[in-house]
């Protein structure tokens, strides 16, 4: 992006200096916005792919958050089943 921006700015400087000044000059405006709207578009593409990963890794995290929760529970839950009852007369003692 920065490469095809600095490309254009080139261009314009080098064209400036042609004897047609204000065809070169209109020249190199249109290759200047052109390379800016190219840089504005990839930048916008960019940003949404970021967005994307970024929402997608955040719904991986709360789903492994909450697979772990279920693990847990469901292990704390077969650890109170497997735990043999005390004899009510062994409280006592």
């Amino acid at each position: 992006m920065t490469k095809t921006v600095l490309i254009a700015a080139a261009l314009a400087f080098a064209l400036a200096g042609c004897s047609d000044s204000n065809k070169a000059a209109a020249d190199a405006k249109a290759a200047a916005d052109k390379a800016a709207a190219a840089t504005k578009e990839a930048a916008d593409k960019a940003a949404a792919a970021t967005k994307e990963a970024a929402d997608k890794a955040a719904a991986a995290t709360k789903e492994a958050a909450d697979k772990t929760a279920d693990a847990a529970k469901s292990a704390a839950d077969s650890m109170k089943a497997a735990a043999p009852a005390a004899p009510a007369d062994a409280a006592k003692k």
